[in-house]
């Protein structure tokens, strides 16, 4: 045994440090150390991991309320959650193949239509007819950006400018990049949303943004689950209880009545929905401004 502790040196004595807690006893562990460990940590220690997923998954608002209650040693992290599910969701979406644009659903501009129909007619049209027309952010600009900000219509048209192969990979590229972290700087606002549709409560904010980890991870979950299974009544069931889990935790936790949750609810969902089309919309974006 060493007589200072290898990671922050204080003097030893016994076979764990009393300033730090690191083992005193160190050598290579095995394989069968390292399952035992994770088994123990993870999985075993006290049913930390299946109490936290079993109350996440099958009770709506019940893990916000045993966290809001004081008994958090028996959980697992509300962020440590979240963070653990969107990070397996965002892999899952990245590796299994799944489309998340395809340029054949975009429909076509004014301006592809006329460079088409040019086309068609043998006009001027045939040396662009192997860009891709149909997806021209520039259309969709205020004509006042020239001015104000003359870097995004930069960024815009050197977007335009690709073929189309090279803008699905751009789009592709700035959704699995920088989409995590746009949904993740979206708890704050659905914690806002949440403060102001219950104001008078006497909830504070840090509750709010308890419930949207807890609710959000949820959703991470079960998104996964739909991922990997096949199209039938099962996951039909799935997506029921997926619209039905928000509305009963903030019942749960927040005990208002139906007609009370309700309406809350619908207005939560059409601002979360709304704050999550421009989170993802910035985050291509950002994958256009940061592309060579």
């Amino acid at each position: 045994m060493p007589a200072d502790c290898p990671n922050c040196g204080t003097a030893v004595s016994d076979n764990y440090c009393a300033h730090c807690g690191q083992e005193t006893r160190l050598h290579m562990p095995s394989l069968g150390e390292f399952v035992h460990e994770f088994i123990t940590h993870y999985v075993a220690l006290e049913g930390k991991l299946w109490g936290t997923f079993t109350r996440l998954l099958f009770r709506p608002g019940a893990l916000t309320n045993e966290y809001l209650a004081g008994r958090r040693r028996r959980y697992v992290e509300p962020l440590r959650v979240y963070l653990t599910l969107s990070i397996l969701f965002f892999a899952l979406v990245k590796f299994s193949g799944v489309n998340v644009y395809n340029e054949d659903d975009v429909p076509a501009t004014a301006g592809a239509t006329a460079v088409h129909g040019q086309a068609a007619s043998g006009g001027a049209g045939d040396e662009r007819d192997e860009r891709d027309e149909r997806i021209r952010l520039g259309d969709a600009l205020a004509p006042d950006v020239d001015r104000w900000l003359p870097a995004v219509r930069h960024t815009v048209d050197r977007f335009d400018a690709l073929s189309a192969s090279d803008k699905a990979t751009v789009l592709k590229d700035g959704f699995f990049r920088y989409a995590p972290y746009a949904m993740f700087c979206l708890m704050p606002v659905f914690a806002l949303y949440l403060k102001g549709l219950y104001l008078g409560t006497g909830r504070r904010y840090g509750e709010h943004l308890l419930f949207a980890l807890h609710a959000n991870a949820f959703a991470y979950a079960l998104f996964t689950v739909f991922l990997l299974m096949p199209d039938g009544f099962f996951k039909f069931v799935l997506f029921c209880w997926l619209i039905g889990y928000l509305p009963w935790a903030m019942q749960r936790v927040y005990r208002k009545g139906m007609i009370g949750t309700a309406w809350r609810w619908v207005v939560l969902m059409a601002l979360h929905l709304l704050s999550m089309a421009a989170a993802i919309m910035a985050a291509m974006f950002l994958g256009v401004a940061m592309a060579h």
